[in-house]
């Protein structure tokens, strides 16, 4: 297998094609004031996601649960790690009032790694679920949990709420995984969603493009995600926060984004999102349907 050369362009001037328009809006401004009163946490924010005015502008928004700070330190992550502070439970009313307040259909629940609980924030995790299902009828979730280093109580506590989806993202191809996730492994990965998908649940994943994989390996990555029952499937470009992170090594056309999704839709993925400002929770509510 042939791999890419690396190339240092991690700085360099963008591509038209990543370059977006920020909307402004009523709606935007009141999103932003919302998590500013209650002290929330979005993965919009702390993840730097280039989409995150267009969504605030649709009235949107992916909260975070768990705190701000990771116990992990993953080279292509914007989310800070260290020692985060003891879980907060206010936080599930407050975003269970928030997604009230915003008359939203559809929500993204994320969070960040808590391997300093026992059960990873699990129980944490189901309460939340549990009361957005008790306080707002008739919206839609999905979950994008972390790997709760494979533990399968920890991941029994998540099925039994019931969430339309979770979604667990294996970030990279296999070969790139201990370089750029560090601490996870993606056979871990590979296990949450295969779990998941044997409990009768619908799953997700993603992964990010421009770290130096080849399409060989892209390609086995479809196969493995399939091979697991998993057949939601997003594709977007990786945007180096810093330069302290893992270096960009390449800019991947949208036209090989699309020839991506259409590679995956001819081997069984369901959905498939697949473009450069593509994220995990990008037009989220179309993979409910």
């Amino acid at each position: 297998m042939e791999r890419q050369e690396k190339k240092d362009i991690s700085f360099r001037r963008k591509p038209e094609w990543l370059k977006i328009k920020l909307p402004r809006g009523f709606k935007t401004s009141q999103v932003v004031q919302l998590l500013n009163e209650k002290h929330l946490h979005t993965i919009c924010t702390s993840g730097m996601c280039p989409n995150r005015a267009e969504c605030w502008g649709n009235g949107t928004a992916t909260f975070m649960i768990g705190g701000n700070v990771c116990t992990r330190n993953c080279r292509f992550c914007n989310v800070t790690g260290g020692k985060p502070e003891p879980l907060n439970p206010a936080e599930i009313d407050d975003i269970v009032s928030s997604v009230l307040e915003l008359g939203l259909r559809h929500v993204v629940i994320t969070s960040v790694t808590r391997d300093d609980l026992p059960d990873g924030g699990a129980a944490h995790w189901a309460a939340m679920i549990r009361a957005l299902h008790q306080n707002c009828p008739g919206v839609t979730m999905e979950v994008l949990i972390p790997d709760f280093q494979g533990s399968r109580d920890s991941l029994d506590m998540v099925i039994a709420e019931y969430p339309d989806i979770i979604s667990h993202n294996l970030e990279t191809v296999r070969r790139l995984t201990p370089e750029v996730r560090r601490t996870a492994t993606y056979e871990r990965s590979l296990d949450v969603l295969r779990y998941l998908a044997e409990h009768g649940v619908r799953t997700k994943s993603g992964i990010m493009l421009g770290l130096g994989e080849t399409q060989e390996e892209i390609e086995e990555t479809m196969d493995d995600l399939l091979r697991v029952g998993c057949k939601i499937m997003t594709i977007g470009q990786y945007l180096q926060p810093s330069e302290l992170h893992y270096p960009v090594q390449d800019y991947i056309h949208p036209d090989k984004f699309a020839e991506y999704g259409e590679i995956g839709r001819r081997k069984g993925f369901r959905h498939i999102e697949s473009a450069p400002m593509v994220r995990s929770s990008y037009h989220a509510e179309k993979h409910i349907k």
